[in-house]
């Protein structure tokens, strides 16, 4: 291995490293719609805080969907769309959780409620939610696709009686393509199974 190459990490977490930085624009773009919504709303319309944050963030999930699908994830496994919508909305409602946590314990709890104050937990708030929004969705949203060319098998376990006793149920009633017989118990060492 020379010093050029990397080593056996270079190309994986070059790859993270893309990934994470179209996340990241994804994700700056709906910081803005996010903040942008909530200070029109709390700011500019007299929503409460906590009530304002919740919409503003439920706008910047749709939209982060859109761009997470159709950018960060294009190549990612589009056959499930209802299993990935269905677990995008969950994890994004445990990041909402996380976010409104943040500004509730700050505004409610604390009495910081200033403008200022408010978009500083906010931010915070979105930070934390972040981290735990990159992780769900990489790991179960949006799944990666096998590999080129590799096509999944379903081979049963060795101990499923079809291996044993063939696909019709009795021994040696198997078929080509099945795994042989395993051998009986009262077998000798050195007996052939067929």
């Amino acid at each position: 291995m020379s010093g050029r190459d990397g080593g056996p990490w270079r190309r994986p977490l070059e790859r993270l490293a893309r990934e994470f930085a179209k996340f990241g624009a994804v994700g700056g773009v709906g910081l803005l719609v996010d903040l942008g919504v909530f200070n029109l709303l709390c700011h500019f319309m007299d929503v409460p805080v906590v009530p304002g944050g919740i919409i503003a963030t439920v706008v910047a999930i749709g939209f982060n969907y859109l761009g997470f699908r159709y950018f960060t994830y294009r190549e990612r496994d589009k056959n499930r769309r209802s299993r990935e919508l269905t677990l995008f909305l969950l994890f994004s409602a445990i990041g909402l959780v996380i976010q409104s946590g943040v500004l509730y314990v700050a505004t409610s709890g604390f009495g910081w409620d200033s403008p200022l104050q408010s978009n500083a937990f906010k931010f915070l708030g979105i930070g934390i939610a972040t981290v735990f929004r990159f992780w769900s969705y990489r790991t179960w949203v949006f799944k990666k696709l096998p590999p080129h060319g590799a096509e999944e098998t379903h081979e049963p376990f060795p101990d499923d009686p079809r291996v044993v006793n063939g696909p019709h149920g009795s021994p040696g009633a198997h078929s080509s393509h099945s795994a042989p017989r395993a051998p009986d118990v009262h077998s000798a060492p050195g007996d052939r199974v067929t």
